[in-house]
């Protein structure tokens, strides 16, 4: 049966390359059919299914969701792109910096990457920069926030390093953080020097828009500009039926306490859950409620942005892991995979399996799946905080291809006539990521 569960697991990832196929319920389906022929009750499958990691993406998504509703987070976007000015290598950092800190706040990175990709493709668009390069450099900065004790990478590698036995320090959080900065700082850092030099970043300054390109900012509404604004119907103050009017002040006043109270929320999850180890899911659905409420937000809104399928994924696949492990598979793929007196080459292959897995199917799922292979290695000498920042780093650094839902995003958002070399280029890309990669991230970190 543990034999039988390998099989089926590279099945399942191997049949993400179909178009259509659903690794989270296929994952659910497969737990429950590996039961039945195990001879394991469902109820002790279903007891593997992670509520913890459910609350978490469910509460954080839907604080980013009511913030975005509000318009609060399009307004701290424009603010962070009206600091930069007229400077073209300011402005291609724009996307890396809103990357890494949407993804370092808890932002999932499929949502992070929905964000940033219009606004890194729409710079490219407006001032002749590489889409490449703009591609790069936002979906790096989102790869640098993942390890933040706020994100999901973080917050799976600390709880599940608790769960398999992997003794991590008190500052494993911090250092999980600095390492995947320090990645993202020394990749964005060189795509810089190449794109300056053979002309992808043009130098100097451009005239700075009045809008940012690629989220909403239609300009002043007609409550700024002093039109009274009516009522959804159409009807005009006074045709009736009393219709609310909102003055300009008004509507001003209203803005600015949703701002303040979203950004009051966002900061009150950051510090409980980093300064008092409060259940970041929990805060994050606190504070969506709080902010529903109070703002009046339609909840069926908030709701539908949750991303539902990454919620199936994880949790499909958390609980088929699971379920593996009950059947002690996981030993028998430590087993093989180990070099014998060598505990270091046996991570850099696991680091390579990982990069490889995680090309065409959710680096996530990968960096689950992956995990319960760690703790030999950890018992036979190597760093705990190194091998699960190298095991990481190597499924994350290899999302940036045109064949998974990040480079769906980028494709997207880019220019028609942009996307057929684009596609070409992020294949080049990730291909050579696959090879290169996994080998950063084990000779920089694995000894950390």
């Amino acid at each position: 049966m543990a034999t039988l569960s390998i099989l089926v697991l590279i099945a399942l990832f191997a049949a993400t390359l179909v178009p259509g196929f659903d690794l989270g319920l296929a994952a659910l389906a497969a737990a429950f059919l590996l039961g039945l022929a195990a001879g394991v009750p469902a109820d002790t499958v279903t007891g593997f299914f992670p509520g913890d990691f459910f609350v978490l993406i469910v509460g954080v998504t839907a604080l980013f969701a009511a913030a975005q509703l509000n318009g609060t987070l399009d307004w701290l976007l424009d603010l962070l792109l009206r600091l930069v000015g007229g400077r073209t290598v300011l402005i291609v950092l724009v996307p890396f910096v809103v990357g890494a800190v949407l993804t370092a706040l808890g932002t999932l990175p499929a949502a992070a990457t929905a964000i940033v990709s219009p606004i890194a493709l729409g710079f490219a668009a407006r001032y002749r920069i590489s889409p490449l390069v703009a591609a790069v450099l936002g979906i790096t900065g989102i790869i640098s926030g993942l390890l933040s004790p706020l994100a999901v990478y973080g917050v799976t590698a600390r709880e599940l390093s608790t769960k398999l036995g992997i003794g991590l320090p008190g500052s494993a959080p911090v250092t999980f953080l600095f390492g995947g900065l320090l990645t993202g700082v020394v990749v964005c850092a060189a795509w810089l020097v190449v794109g300056t030099r053979n002309g992808a970043v043009p130098p100097g300054r451009v005239s700075a828009p009045s809008t940012a390109t690629g989220y909403a900012t239609a300009g002043p509404s007609a409550a700024e500009r002093g039109t009274p604004v009516t009522s959804p119907a159409g009807r005009a103050p006074g045709s009736g039926t009393a219709t609310a009017v909102s003055t300009a002040p008004e509507a001003t006043r209203e803005r600015l306490g949703a701002r303040a109270l979203t950004v009051l929320c966002l900061l009150t999850v950051v510090v409980l859950s980093v300064g008092f180890d409060m259940n970041v899911g929990y805060l994050g659905l606190t504070g969506a409620l709080v902010l529903q409420v109070a703002l009046r937000l339609p909840a069926g809104a908030i709701v539908s942005r949750i991303p539902w399928n990454v919620v199936l994924l994880i949790g499909g696949l958390l609980t088929y892991v699971g379920l593996m492990q009950h059947l002690g598979a996981f030993k028998k793929i430590s087993d093989l995979l180990q070099v014998e007196g060598a505990p270091m080459l046996s991570l850099l292959v696991l680091c390579y399996i990982a990069g490889v897995t995680s090309f065409a199917a959710s680096s996530i799922a990968v960096f689950v799946t992956a995990m319960p292979l760690l703790p030999p290695l950890v018992a036979d000498g190597v760093s705990p905080v190194g091998g699960v920042l190298a095991l990481a780093l190597a499924s994350v650094l290899v999302d940036i291809n045109p064949l998974g839902i990040t480079g769906g995003l980028i494709l997207g958002a880019a220019e028609p006539s942009a996307r057929p070399r684009l596609f070409r280029q992020l294949l080049a890309y990730g291909s050579a990521s696959i090879v290169v990669a996994p080998a950063f991230a084990w000779l920089a970190f694995g000894w950390w």
